[in-house]
């Protein structure tokens, strides 16, 4: 049953799931006002450039999540290896262990790449440099977090693809556990010193 829809906020979540589930193309009005509860005219009083400005509220709302939750926690965290922690266990809930589409990566390889390529951009940009200033933190020089904070996102990304394609949430989890490892946080809470890795365990993974 769709959700009650008295304002535009109301909406955003439903139509998140039907981009995530049927692509920027794919998700025709009839299945957006299905999720939504909503009929056309209401669809265009609330979103009057129709799926193009569908799309970047909803964009808008997963860049506040991920500021709020991973990015500011990283940046400004007293904590560095905390943040680390905190943001591999934040993005294991949203993206469901893989379960869930990660639609900002799903639109930068689709042919809708252009049309929203300064919010997709500013997306891993901003998880990037985030990253990086927390494993700057660590005690990592600069151009090593660099890298190490590319290949995270890299590899989450590429676990959320992988584990839908095989239907297991089980590769995104293992995935995560080899994070942990990697941005020197165990997932068992332990924190080992950027200054005791063996060198083997920090060099970046390509």
């Amino acid at each position: 049953m769709a959700r009650m829809v008295a304002e535009r906020s109301d909406a955003i979540a439903s139509l998140a799931e039907v981009f995530r589930e049927h692509g920027y193309e794919g998700a025709s009005l009839a299945l957006i006002g299905k999720a939504t509860g909503l009929g056309k005219g209401s669809l265009y009083h609330f979103f009057p450039k129709g799926k193009e400005e569908m799309v970047r509220a909803v964009l808008a709302e997963i860049d506040q999540w991920f500021e709020d939750s991973v990015y500011s926690p990283l940046r400004e965290g007293t904590d560095a290896n905390a943040a680390v922690t905190s943001m591999l266990d934040e993005t294991t809930k949203y993206f469901r262990s893989g379960r869930r589409v990660c639609l900002v990566g799903a639109l930068a390889v689709a042919n809708t790449r252009d049309l929203f390529a300064q919010a997709i951009r500013g997306y891993f940009i901003a998880w990037v440099d985030a990253l990086q200033s927390a494993l700057v933190r660590q005690g990592r020089d600069v151009e090593q977090a660099r890298l190490l904070s590319e290949d995270a996102v890299l590899a989450i990304q590429g676990a959320i693809v992988l584990s839908r394609a095989l239907d297991d949430p089980a590769v995104f989890e293992r995935a995560i556990g080899q994070l942990h490892k990697r941005l020197g946080v165990e997932a068992n809470g332990i924190v080992v010193p950027a200054t005791a890795r063996p060198e083997g365990s920090i060099t970046p993974f390509r």
